[in-house]
C-alpha cells in the first residue's frame, strides 16, 4: 500500500473533525515513518528482489520493530497517548490510534506472508493482494479517490492555500504513486530509506493547507 495509507488519512477528518490532517495523514503512515530509520540503522532488513511480488521490487525480511502486529499495537497507543496528552481531544486519539492500526491491516492485505506477528514470531502473514498489480491499483486508487472525495466534502477552503494546497497535495500523491509503480527498480536499500523518509513532509504539508480550511 502507498496511497491507500493517504486514504485513511483523508477519511479519518470525518470522525474527528477538531484533529489536524498533519495527525491524521501521520498516524496511518507511521509505522512506514520508523522503518527507513530502522533500515538505515541495521535493525531492519529488505532486498531489491524484482519478482518477490508482481507489484513491488521489495522483499521485505525483517521489519518486526517496525511492522509486527504486537509493535503496531505499542506505536498505536504511544502515537495516540502523546496525541492525547498535547490536546486531550480523546475522539481524536483513538481515530489516531486505529489509523496506526490501519496499516498493518492493509499491509497484510497487500503483502506476501512477511509481516510477523510479534519480535521473534515466526508466524508471518500477507494476503498477497501484490500479487496482482492491476486489483492493487484498483483498489488503492478506488480508496483514494472516495477518500478525497469525503474530505473536500467534510471541509471547505477559507483561501487559495485551502485551495489550491489541497489539489496539489493530491495531484502530486498520484504522480508519485505512478512514478513508484512504474520506475525501474531502485538502485540500492539507502536509496529507498532516504525516498522514504522524504516523505516525512507529507504530514506537514497536510497540516498546512488544513489550517486553512474549515470542517
Amino acid at each position: 500500500m502507498f496511497i491507500g495509507h493517504y486514504a485513511v488519512g483523508f477519511a479519518s477528518k470525518r470522525a474527528a473533525p477538531r484533529t489536524s490532517l498533519g495527525w491524521l495523514m501521520a498516524a496511518p503512515i507511521f509505522l512506514d515513518i520508523l522503518w527507513p530509520l530502522f533500515v538505515l540503522a541495521g535493525i531492519e532488513h529488505v532486498r531489491i528482489a524484482p519478482g518477490d511480488t508482481a507489484f513491488t521490487p521489495l522483499a521485505f525480511d525483517w521489519y518486526p520493530w517496525s511492522h509486527s502486529l504486537l509493535m503496531t499495537l505499542v506505536w498505536a497507543a504511544l502515537f495516540a497517548f502523546l496525541y492525547w496528552q498535547r490536546t486531550h481531544y480523546g475522539r481524536g486519539a483513538a481515530v489516531l490510534a486505529l489509523g496506526v492500526l490501519s496499516h498493518w491491516v492493509l499491509d497484510a492485505i497487500s503483502h506476501r506472508p512477511d509481516l510477523p506477528l510479534a519480535p521473534g514470531s515466526g508466524v508471518r502473514v500477507g494476503l498477497g493482494l501484490w500479487n496482482a498489480p492491476t486489483a492493487t491499483m484498483i483498489v488503492e486508487i478506488g480508496m483514494f479517490v472516495a477518500a478525497v472525495w469525503l474530505y473536500a466534502r467534510t471541509t471547505h477552503a477559507r483561501d487559495g492555500v485551502g485551495r489550491w494546497g489541497f489539489v496539489v497535495f493530491v495531484l502530486f500523491l498520484l504522480a508519485a504513486y505512478g512514478v513508484d509503480r512504474f520506475s525501474p527498480p531502485p538502485p540500492s536499500v539507502d536509496a529507498v530509506a532516504y525516498a522514504a523518509i522524504a516523505l516525512y513532509v507529507m504530514p506537514v504539508w497536510a497540516g498546512w493547507f488544513d489550517r486553512h480550511r474549515t470542517a
